[in-house]
């Protein structure tokens, strides 16, 4: 005779405003004021703001001309990758700490699967709220966590009550939670999906189930029909893996002004070349392909990679394959640069490749100097160390560097 199945208890965990919490924890004076992470001006783009700028109409993404307009006053911040990368492992090691399985979805937000350890979901919300008051004693920062038998309602049930929030939301729930809230809440319901669904007078989850098959199947096609009624119904069987290896890391700006001179587009390969080569290291990870993007001011853009006869996780390395492909493989014929952009992918552990027979001399100085400068920023933070090329750098709008 086999076992009884044991209940599914999955926690969804999301960092309440997480770049902008961070900011106000090392600066208490930005406690209760509308703080905006990102680069201003009519390129800029909002990476996260606190609640206080959430009041005024203010998201994630929107563009910053539009963000000023809704809030004035607001307290603009560029935003310190590195910084919220360690706040992120530091977490980590917390949530590690209590769940036997954690799914990373991004830096400020995972899934632990506490099936097993909790019994049930009330066993699950008391997990929660001491994960919660781990979260605020030892990093200072609050967390919203939704506690459900499966990701898809732990997901929804932990924006249910932000920020600060704990809501949990089991399968009996489905029907007076659920099914109420607008369509597009639905994983799979873009914008273009959603209108679709709307046509059909599809407004709510709910109403997703009143529809025939055949009509919601014109829409979604027969395996989107079924995977959207799952979800409606509040079904999700799938499971919580305990890794996503990281595909590729690249960084890129979007650029005030128009990129033109030379020395200007260089030392933009550079600056993108050693944030990606510094998040490597971080993680621990060296890469073979290396890969730029660049978009005129006409939209036209570029996308262009080389494979590395070896692995890296050096800047000089990086920014030379760049500098090869922005040379040989790039015609802008008299265009300026509104956005560049710089990654690696096809990576690896650092170390695990087989270690070359002879080492070329200025890599061995390249990454003594790299572990240098990775020891004193560690210590003294982001802005410890700069290139001497870098000083002199052009106002720069856009997107920090990104893990996929």
């Amino acid at each position: 005779m086999s076992a009884p199945e044991l209940p599914r208890v999955i926690l969804h965990v999301d960092m309440d405003a997480f770049y902008a919490a961070v900011e106000v924890r090392e600066d208490p004076s930005l406690a209760g004021k509308p703080v905006i992470v990102g680069h201003r001006g009519r390129r800029g783009v909002v990476s996260t703001c606190s609640y206080e700028a959430r009041r005024f109409g203010v998201r994630s993404a929107m563009p910053s001309v539009r963000a000023e307009r809704l809030c004035p006053d607001a307290v603009w911040l560029r935003g310190r990758m590195g910084l919220y990368a360690r706040e992120s492992r530091e977490i980590r090691k917390i949530l590690d700490d209590v769940a036997p399985v954690v799914e990373p979805l991004s830096i400020d937000e995972a899934f632990l699967d506490m099936t097993g350890v909790a019994r049930d979901l009330e066993a699950g919300r008391r997990v929660a709220v001491e994960l919660k008051e781990r979260i605020r004693s030892s990093r200072r920062l609050t967390a919203s966590i939704g506690v459900a038998p499966n990701k898809f309602l732990a997901k929804i049930a932990s924006d249910m009550d932000k920020p600060d929030g704990l809501v949990v939301l089991s399968a009996a729930d489905v029907p007076g939670k659920l099914w109420p809230m607008p369509i597009r809440r639905l994983w799979g319901v873009g914008p273009k999906t959603g209108a679709r669904l709307e046509a059909l007078s599809i407004r709510t989850i709910g109403d997703l189930l009143k529809v025939a098959d055949d009509d919601l199947a014109r829409v979604a096609g027969a395996s989107g029909a079924r995977h959207l009624r799952a979800l409606a119904r509040g079904e999700d069987e799938r499971a919580v893996i305990r890794s996503h290896e990281a595909k590729s890391i690249s960084e890129e700006r979007t650029y005030d002004e128009d990129l033109t001179h030379p020395d200007d587009v260089d030392r933009a390969l550079l600056a993108r070349s050693e944030g990606v080569a510094r998040e490597l290291r971080r993680g621990h990870l060296q890469g073979r392909t290396v890969h730029i993007k660049v978009r005129s001011g006409d939209y036209t853009t570029w996308t262009r990679s080389r494979t590395l006869p070896e692995p890296t996780d050096l800047a000089e390395v990086v920014v030379r394959a760049a500098r090869e492909l922005f040379r040989d493989r790039i015609r802008l014929r008299g265009s300026g640069i509104r956005l560049l952009g710089v990654g690696v992918s096809g990576l690896e552990p650092a170390g695990s490749g087989q270690p070359g027979l002879f080492v070329d001399p200025d890599e061995r100085r390249a990454r003594r100097m790299a572990r240098a400068a990775d020891a004193v920023r560690e210590r003294l933070g982001e802005d410890a160390v700069t290139r001497a090329r870098l000083l002199r750098r052009r106002d720069e709008a856009g997107s920090l560097p990104s893990v996929d």
